[in-house]
């Protein structure tokens, strides 16, 4: 069992950055895809990003271009930087570890102010 545990939110305006972090721990020995969801008030949870081991990376079309996933496999850790922030950003994002998703962690709430 994996257990992940998601920071790095918060309160932005428009056309500002975050970095989210979330940390792997239990059964992560081998873990392989990593990735990153969102859910908006009223809306369904979305895929946002995944990256693989090897470093393969798949965005949602509406942050291609502003986002970066990444990942620290030595320290079971997967990032998401987000740049040029809008207010339809504005979600719970949650860590998935491994990807396709088994549970969910409690997530981090990322508001962006027009």
């Amino acid at each position: 069992q994996v257990q992940v545990v998601e920071s790095g939110g918060g309160l932005v305006q428009a056309g500002g950055s975050l970095r989210l972090s979330c940390a792997a721990s239990g059964s992560s020995a081998s873990i392989n895809a990593m990735a990153w969801y969102r859910q908006a008030p009223g809306k369904q949870r979305e895929l946002v990003a995944i990256i693989t081991r090897s470093g393969s990376l798949t965005y949602a079309d509406s942050v291609k271009g502003r986002f970066t996933i990444s990942r620290d496999n030595a320290k079971n850790t997967v990032y998401l930087q987000m740049t040029s922030l809008k207010p339809e950003d504005t979600a719970v994002y949650y860590c998935v570890a491994p990807w396709p998703p088994r549970s969910w962690g409690r997530g981090t709430q990322v508001t962006v102010s027009s």
